[in-house]
């Protein structure tokens, strides 16, 4: 065989195991991606599977913590809230828990013996209750005015507390409307529609009920 022969021969050998090499590395990284036998190419998959799965407990865990935190601080918001601010005797031997629920938000509940007997709620505007002959005015601003007697039935026309006159008139069923009239004429409407209403005019605490009654105090 000549020499250019056995040189041609050679490279042809040379190229095939050069191809053999190329195609058993690319087989190798493959079966890696797919999921090799190899011990170190399974030991670094496992490895960063149990990274990954230990990321997702610590966020799981995470989350939860802060749902629960938050849940709690909201609870312990609406308890506060919802607690008595203060507590003010009443003159039928109840009293009150004044609770003040935002800016210019007020709720009364009536307590006697440990019972709730009502509950009243002042939300941007004064509001009043007719007790059962006790007559309880809340303000916007939280202040509680209660008393007894005093009341008139309507409809008509009466004299009250502080040179106040009140003009009753019924709208409809459990629907009365009460126009407060000074010397300059009507100075304020209440309107107690299925509802006991009351208001403040110039220190004079006013209650109209849903019934018709209306009643002041100064």
């Amino acid at each position: 065989m000549s020499s250019s022969a056995t040189a041609r021969t050679a490279r042809r050998r040379t190229l095939r195991v050069a191809a053999a090499a190329l195609i058993a590395t690319a087989g190798l990284t493959l079966t890696a991606c797919s999921g090799s036998d190899s011990t170190g190419t399974k030991a670094a998959a496992t490895s960063q599977a149990t990274t990954n799965q230990a990321a997702t407990n610590q966020s799981a865990t995470s989350g939860t913590g802060m749902g629960m935190a938050a849940a709690e601080t909201k609870a312990g918001v609406t308890a506060k809230k919802s607690s008595p601010n203060r507590t003010q005797p009443l003159p039928d031997g109840s009293k009150a828990q004044i609770s003040k629920l935002g800016e210019q938000h007020y709720r009364v509940k009536i307590i006697n013996r440990g019972a709730v007997l009502a509950t009243l709620e002042a939300n941007g505007k004064d509001t009043g209750l007719d007790a059962n002959g006790m007559y309880v005015v809340l303000t916007l601003d939280g202040q509680v005015h209660a008393w007894m007697g005093g009341e008139h039935q309507g409809p008509g026309t009466f004299k009250l507390t502080g040179g106040w006159t009140a003009k009753v008139t019924k709208v409809g069923e459990l629907h009365y409307r009460a126009q407060i009239i000074g010397h300059d004429g009507v100075v304020g409407t209440l309107d107690a529609n299925q509802h006991d209403t009351g208001g403040v005019a110039n220190g004079v605490y006013i209650v109209l009920s849903a019934g018709g009654v209306i009643s002041s105090h100064l």
